[in-house]
C-alpha cells in the first residue's frame, strides 16, 4: 500500500504535467496502452490464464475503474495536487455508507462522525467561511487563519474530485469481491483492457497530437498508475481495505511535495486542515475485520 501511494503520487505529477492541453479521454487511453502491456507480459511470465473465472465482475470492476479514472484525471487539470488528493480519500467514509446503503450493513455512530468531518473538509477546501460560522467559538480564531488560498477552488474540478473518490471506493469494494477467485494480476489486466476499449471512441473524436514531453509524461502516466495498482491489489487482498486505505494516506503529504517542487503550489491552512479532517475520517471509518470462519471462501 505504501508503494502504491508513491506510484500514484508520481502519477498526479505525470497526469498535471500534460497541463490540460490533452483531453482526459486520450490521458486514461494511453494509460490503458502502457497498463495492459505491462500487464501482458507480467501475465505470460507468471503462466497464467489472462480471463480469470468471474468476467462479469472482471468487467465491471474495469468498468467502475475507468470511471474513476476519468474523474481523477479531470479534478487534476483543475485542482492543485494537495487538495485533488486530499478529495480523493473521502473514499473509505464512502464505501461505509455505500455499505449502509447497498448491503444493509449497520452505519455506527463513528462512520456517521467520519461522514461529518469528510464534509467539514470539503467546506474547508471550497468555502472556508461557511466553515468558521459552523465552528462557534472557535470561528473568529481559525477565520484568521483560513481562506488565505489567493484563487478558490473550481466547483467543477471539487465536484469531479469527490465522483472520483465515490467510484474509487466501489472499485476498491469490487477488488476484495474478485480476490476469492482471482489473481491480482488478472484484476489488474481487466482494468487497462477495459479502459482502452472504452477510451478508444472518444479518442477517435478528437485527438490531439503530444509534443515529445507530453508522450514521456502519459508513458508515465501508464507506468506509475501500472506499479499502483499492482501495489494496491495486492495490499487490498492482504488486509482489511478500511486498512489498507489508512496506509495509503500516505500519499497526501506526497501530494503536496510534488506539487510544490514541481508546480510551485504552496500548501495553504486551507489544504492542511482538509487533510486533518480527512485522516481523521479515514481513521474512524476502519473497522475490525471479524475472525475468519468456515463460510469464508
Amino acid at each position: 500500500m505504501l508503494s502504491s501511494a508513491l506510484s500514484f503520487s508520481l502519477m498526479g505529477v505525470c497526469v498535471k504535467a500534460v497541463g490540460g492541453r490533452i483531453p482526459v479521454g486520450e490521458v486514461v487511453m494511453a494509460r490503458s496502452a502502457v497498463s495492459l502491456l505491462l500487464s501482458m507480459v507480467m501475465l505470460r511470465q507468471a503462466g497464467l490464464n489472462p480471463w480469470g473465472e468471474r468476467r462479469g465482475l472482471l468487467v465491471l470492476r474495469g468498468v467502475i475503474g475507468t470511471g474513476a479514472l476519468l474523474c481523477v484525471f479531470a479534478a487534476l487539470a483543475q485542482l492543485p495536487l494537495a487538495p485533488a488528493t486530499v478529495l480523493q480519500y473521502l473514499q473509505p467514509a464512502f464505501t461505509a455508507v455505500l455499505a449502509w446503503l447497498l448491503l444493509r450493513e449497520r452505519i455506527g455512530l463513528r462512520t456517521l462522525v467520519a461522514a461529518v468531518l469528510g464534509w467539514l473538509a470539503v467546506l474547508a477546501l471550497t468555502n472556508p467561511s461557511e466553515l468558521t460560522g459552523l465552528l462557534g467559538p472557535l470561528g473568529p480564531w481559525l477565520g484568521g487563519w483560513l481562506g488565505q488560498r489567493p484563487d478558490p477552488l473550481p466547483w467543477s474540478g471539487v465536484l469531479l474530485a469527490l465522483a472520483g473518490a465515490l467510484l474509487s471506493a466501489c472499485a476498491y469494494v469490487s477488488v476484495r469481491a474478485l480476490g476469492r477467485t482471482e489473481h491480482p494480476l488478472v484484476i489488474v489486466f481487466y482494468f487497462p483492457l477495459v479502459g482502452l476499449v472504452l477510451t478508444l471512441p472518444l479518442v477517435a473524436l478528437q485527438p490531439v497530437l503530444p509534443s515529445p514531453g507530453e508522450a514521456l509524461a502519459l508513458v508515465g502516466v501508464g507506468l506509475f498508475t501500472q506499479l499502483g495498482q499492482i501495489g494496491v491489489t495486492k495490499g487490498l487482498l492482504g488486509m482489511p481495505a478500511g486498512r489498507a486505505t489508512a496506509m495509503s494516506y500516505g500519499q497526501v503529504p506526497l501530494a503536496a511535495l510534488w506539487g510544490w517542487m514541481f508546480f510551485r503550489e504552496p500548501l495553504d491552512p486551507d489544504t492542511a486542515l482538509a487533510a486533518g479532517l480527512v485522516l481523521a475520517a479515514t481513521l474512524l471509518s476502519l473497522r475490525r475485520s471479524p475472525p475468519s470462519t468456515a463460510t469464508d471462501r
